[in-house]
């Protein structure tokens, strides 16, 4: 019985009950959105940086941006730097660390909840999907975020600082594919943080949970 009514449950029910509890924590889930918004805007403005000094760099209407200049206090920072790839990967790190820290709070919070499903028939994979749905909507929408406001800040800060002339020889088509590196980047980070948390969940009895907040 149990596994039948898994399986004649449907995908877009579960997609609803994971919407349903991320509004229900919306809080917890903006921290978790922070989070990451803030780990891919530093990725994505790194990233779109790099790619502008390279168009300035093979430019002639760009003669005084040389290496030497680029490397002194003030100047734009590349991914090419050991220093910031270890910077953005403490950045990243950090960021899924953060998740996994909300998440395991959260299924404190969704004992009973999670009891309750289990009593009622739900397998442990359908337990991880809606832990696994919730994740992939909250990185699909952190990392958009995230991934355009560091492209808009990058930009920004190039004109202000070389004029307009450095959107004429940007190669737009390496920030649209940087925009897809860190959204993809963030959906993963997302994933990633929540795999254990979600296993924890999954394999709660249903006694435990039920009287884990009592």
């Amino acid at each position: 019985m149990r596994a039948g009514r898994q399986v004649t449950l449907p995908f877009l029910k579960s997609v609803e009950i994971a919407v349903k509890s991320i509004r229900a924590r919306f809080f917890r889930s903006f921290i978790t959105l922070l989070s990451l918004v803030l780990a891919i805007s530093f990725y994505s403005y790194v990233s779109v940086n790099t790619i502008l000094i390279k168009g300035m760099l093979l430019s002639r209407d760009f003669p005084s941006v040389e290496r030497p200049v680029i490397g002194e206090e003030g100047a734009l920072e590349t991914a090419d730097d050991p220093k910031q790839r270890w910077i953005l990967f403490l950045s990243l790190l950090v960021c899924v660390v953060g998740i996994v820290n909300t998440q395991l709070m959260a299924v404190t919070e969704r004992f009973r909840e999670i009891g309750t499903m289990k009593c009622l028939g739900a397998l442990d994979r359908f337990i991880l999907r809606l832990f696994l749905i919730e994740a992939i909507i909250q990185g699909v929408i952190g990392a958009a975020a995230g991934a355009f406001l560091g492209t808009g800040v990058s930009l920004l800060l190039s004109v202000f600082r070389f004029g307009g002339q450095v959107l004429m020889v940007t190669a737009w088509s390496d920030v649209a594919l940087s925009l897809a590196w860190a959204m993809g980047l963030g959906c993963l980070l997302s994933v990633i943080g929540v795999l254990y948390p979600a296993l924890v969940a999954a394999r709660m009895q249903p006694v435990e949970a039920m009287r884990g907040r009592e």
